[in-house]
């Protein structure tokens, strides 16, 4: 009986210290969190609400990049952001620039920020910008053997995608694919997803490739004229992504050669394609 007792206090002891060592106290979590909140405080002081659908107009064009890359429909992402960020008007994505309340995983190196959830103090991942967060959320669906089913699914199939996505276990919440699915009704958000749609600043044509490693420049039929080999004129079909490849460049250096502020390109648009 004694050996017992000794035995059942040890495994409690045991118990108690593993829980210590996964859970942080709520001194640690608030220092940690003002921490963060300093380092972000110029974008936290200059922060003005938005709609959804200046949320949308915001990030639309990097949904649209994102699923040019890795083949998640853009009406999911920018559906997600909307619903875990609240149009970017929440705590997470306010302080650290985390807009699909995605999580801390034991090879999460980053900056954390805590907050309740489904437990007290639960580990947010922070990231130094909104861009930092799409690509995350990219990344965090790509590389987990539990969405990989989801990849399999056409790309306009934005409704197999949200039950999917509850499914695989990526939210608790029972009417999350209803949630999902009603936030992309409501704002047409499936015009991002097809490619014959060309709504406001969206690239006329988006070809939606499921793995980045294998993306694919269509043929060009057109070359560059041979006395102006620095230029480009944007043609059906083209996205900045295409174009880089094309080039050699990177989408930023085409970015920053071309002065533009996001991805948006239009039919017929000239584009620097060589550095000076």
């Amino acid at each position: 009986m004694r050996k017992i007792t000794y035995l059942f206090i040890g495994l409690v002891f045991f118990t108690s210290c593993s829980a210590h060592k996964k859970t942080i106290s709520n001194r640690q979590a608030r220092r940690n969190n003002q921490a963060v909140q300093k380092s972000n405080s110029a974008s936290i002081a200059g922060y003005v609400p938005l709609t959804s659908l200046q949320y949308i107009d915001r990030y639309k064009a990097i949904a649209v990049q994102e699923m040019n890359l890795y083949g998640i429909p853009a009406s999911i992402t920018l559906a997600q952001g909307l619903f875990e960020s609240g149009s970017g008007n929440g705590e997470l994505a306010r302080v650290a620039n985390n807009h699909f309340g995605i999580k801390c995983t034991p090879n999460w190196d980053g900056k954390t920020y805590y907050k309740d959830d489904d437990n007290p103090n639960d580990c947010f991942r922070v990231y130094d910008k909104a861009e930092d967060s799409f690509r995350d959320h990219s990344l965090f669906l790509k590389k987990r053997k539990n969405y990989a089913g989801l990849f399999d699914l056409d790309p306009t199939d934005y409704k197999g995608w949200a039950k999917g996505l509850k499914k695989a276990g990526y939210a608790t919440n029972p009417n999350y694919p209803s949630i999902l699915i009603g936030i992309i009704q409501k704002y047409n958000l499936d015009q991002y997803d097809n490619p014959q749609s060309g709504t406001g600043n969206k690239p006329d044509t988006v070809f939606v490739k499921k793995d980045p490693d294998n993306l694919t420049t269509p043929p060009d039929t057109t070359l560059p004229n041979a006395q102006d080999n620095k230029s480009y004129i944007v043609k059906q079909g083209d996205t900045l992504y295409n174009i880089s490849k094309r080039f050699g460049l990177t989408v930023d250096d085409l970015k920053t050669l071309n002065n533009l502020t996001d991805a948006n390109i239009k039919i017929g648009q000239k584009l620097v394609v060589a550095k000076q």
